[in-house]
């Protein structure tokens, strides 16, 4: 076999391993939402133990990712990837075999911990082993891959919570995460960046900045604003990721070198995603219990319902990433932001205790459409943006950004919906969502305003030549 072949073969099994982790991952953000009156039921807890339930797995998640890309430079980036593989895999069984809520919220914080060692890692073997001419397609089918697995989430969650049970969202993570961990260590290509440094205070920082302020805000309502537990945890919160900013301008190897949030493209992809997974993550995980709790549909059919949401990216992001190739990423990604707002505005009107399919319709296909359109160019926005000794950081940045957002979205849109509503009945229930999920369109759309800060086509960090190139991926 000769080496364009190898190749060839090289480059194709690391988009296949690298997409189906990537898709795992991004599929256990949501799959959960569907099943959530499910667990309720069969383990019980309130609405910050359901907020928990989410919030334990993104919240590790966001806060390790950039710690993981780090281990992987430094101890070897397939190693790294096989033992996040491993420990979600081994967590996915434990959260299945849960006993109670609170066994449950500490295997999904388990499991995030896993998806933050492996996720970030995908980017970089993908980028490693894709050759420069071919690596725009493969990280467009990678994005598409991750953006299904987001927007199929609640009907996958749905449909196995229904026909078998709520614990088969978990047990399905282990088969492929048993097939996937011989495949990566027999067809990836070990690589390492030699002069890497892991930033301990920065992880530290960041870690308990972002749980104190998610703890404070899925508590406020139950405890008070205004009471010690919750403006302690707000202010710490707050006050440590004051110190991680000020880390990443002034430690010498910080795990987010804050200099890369002066380039307008990598501030403006990274703003806007963390917004949009802010009003998207924190609106349906409220209108998966809208359809169930008020309207009274089943798991499954309120996966088959949102299809015309969650199946748009199979649809529309083919098309998405020809008009980006034409046109430019920026003119696409601000479009769907746009329309995902306004889909989620649109619900948003519909929303009534007895509302017809008919009248969600309208912001399903919108937001659909929208969905597919940011998702289609967003990876290839955030590599192009940094130079290619970057990409591990920008990619780990990138992913902990949104996951930020989808955890701060749940507990913000839930405490909307408390203070406004709450499940006794389907018309508090329906008083509390429409607030929320108005806030969440807002939110979606200053994500568009804050995307227009990308700039057009011209020169980008990727295409100069590289002060790092030690950091560059080389195989082993």
């Amino acid at each position: 076999m000769n080496q364009h072949t190898t190749g060839r073969a090289r480059a194709f099994w690391a988009l296949v391993i690298t997409s189906v982790a990537g898709f795992m991952a991004a599929l256990d953000n949501l799959v959960v939402t569907t099943a959530l009156p499910s667990i309720r039921e069969s383990l019980g807890g309130e609405l910050e133990e359901l907020e928990w339930t989410v919030n334990a797995y993104t919240l590790t998640f966001a806060v390790l990712l950039m710690f993981g890309a780090s281990l992987g430079d430094r101890f070897g980036r397939r190693r790294l990837f096989t033992v996040g593989l491993a420990v979600f895999t081994g967590a996915s069984a434990a959260a299945a075999l849960s006993p109670g809520i609170n066994e449950l919220i500490a295997f999904r914080a388990v499991q995030g911990v896993g998806a933050a060692i492996m996720m970030p890692l995908t980017l970089t073997l993908l980028t490693a082993a894709v050759p420069p001419a071919r690596r725009g397609a493969a990280l467009g089918i990678f994005s598409a891959v991750t953006g299904l697995a987001v927007a199929s989430g609640p009907l996958v969650g749905g449909s196995l919570t229904e026909h078998l049970s709520w614990q088969w969202i978990f047990w399905l993570n282990v088969p492929i995460g048993l097939v996937l961990l011989p495949l990566a260590r027999l067809r990836l290509a070990e690589s390492h960046a030699p002069d890497s440094r892991l930033d301990v205070p920065g992880t530290l920082l960041v870690s308990g900045g972002l749980f104190g302020i998610v703890y404070g805000l899925v508590n406020a309502h139950a405890d008070g604003w205004t009471s010690p537990t919750v403006l302690t945890a707000l202010i710490a919160g707050a006050a440590l990721i004051g110190g991680f900013v000020h880390h990443g301008f002034h430690a010498k190897n910080p795990m987010l070198p804050m200099r890369l949030f002066k380039n307008r493209a990598f501030f403006g992809i990274n703003m806007a995603g963390l917004l949009m997974f802010l009003g998207m993550f924190g609106s349906i995980f409220l209108l998966s219990q809208y359809l169930q709790g008020v309207l009274g549909y089943s798991p499954t059919e309120a996966g088959l319902r949102m299809l015309p949401w969650t199946g748009m990216p199979m649809l529309v992001s083919p098309i998405a990433g020809i008009l980006a190739d034409r046109f430019g990423g920026r003119p696409v990604v601000v479009t769907g932001l746009a329309l995902q707002a306004a889909g989620l505005g649109l619900f948003a009107m519909a929303l009534a205790p007895d509302a017809s399919y008919a009248s969600q319709l309208p912001g399903l296909i919108v937001g659909g459409v929208g969905m597919a359109l940011y998702f289609a160019p967003a990876a290839t926005l955030v590599m192009s943006s940094v130079r290619p000794g970057e990409q591990g950081i920008a990619s780990g940045a990138s992913n902990a950004l949104r996951e930020v957002g989808g955890a701060l979205g749940v507990a913000v849109l839930s405490t909307v919906f408390s203070s406004q509503g709450g499940y006794g009945t389907a018309r508090s229930f329906t008083d509390g969502t429409v607030p929320a999920v108005w806030i969440g369109a807002a939110v979606v759309a200053l994500a568009a305003l804050v995307a227009l800060m990308i700039p057009g086509r011209r020169s980008t960090p990727a295409q100069e030549p590289d002060r790092a190139e030690a950091r560059v991926p080389v195989a082993a």
